[in-house]
């Protein structure tokens, strides 16, 4: 009876691993369709660093996008975190396998310190990939130089 228990327990753990190991493959295997999905829209820089810049002076930076896929690639919306941020593209353009679109994304440098804003890229129905700016604004002094006090005695 011992004996019958064991195998019993044996040949469930072993049926157990053994559907572990599909799920893992299984697993694996969505992966890399879920990569291959990924890849259609393929961004040259995810990322920009316009680095030091003067507040108040607004900054623009354009995003190169390639359509990597044999299917088009429509663009639907692409969306700022915040208003301050505005992105522009062309909203009715369909590009076709390996063709490049742009997407001009500009930044009003209004607040000091620094900041990091997201841009959402939503296409092809509900895929999405994000870019991302950053940078850091610095206080511009209230007038272009300090005034002279001595210029009155130079008339004289």
């Amino acid at each position: 009876m011992k004996l019958l228990l064991i195998l019993f327990v044996c040949t469930l753990f072993s049926v157990n691993a053994k559907c572990q190991t599909i799920n893992i493959v299984a697993a694996q295997n969505d992966k890399s369709l879920l990569s291959s999905v990924e890849d259609v829209l393929v961004l040259k820089e995810p990322e920009f660093d316009f680095g030091k810049i003067p507040q108040g002076k607004p900054v623009t930076h354009i995003f190169e996008i390639v359509n990597n896929s044999k299917d088009s690639l429509k663009i639907g919306n692409v969306q700022a975190s915040c208003g301050c941020t505005t992105p522009e593209w062309e909203r009715d353009k369909v590009q076709g396998p390996g063709e490049k679109s742009y997407i001009t994304v500009g930044y009003n440098a209004a607040s000091e310190g620094p900041f990091s804003k997201y841009i959402t890229i939503q296409y092809n129905g509900t895929l999405n990939k994000q870019l991302m700016i950053k940078g850091d604004v610095w206080k511009t002094p209230i007038s272009s130089a300090p005034e002279n006090k001595d210029l009155k005695n130079l008339d004289n």
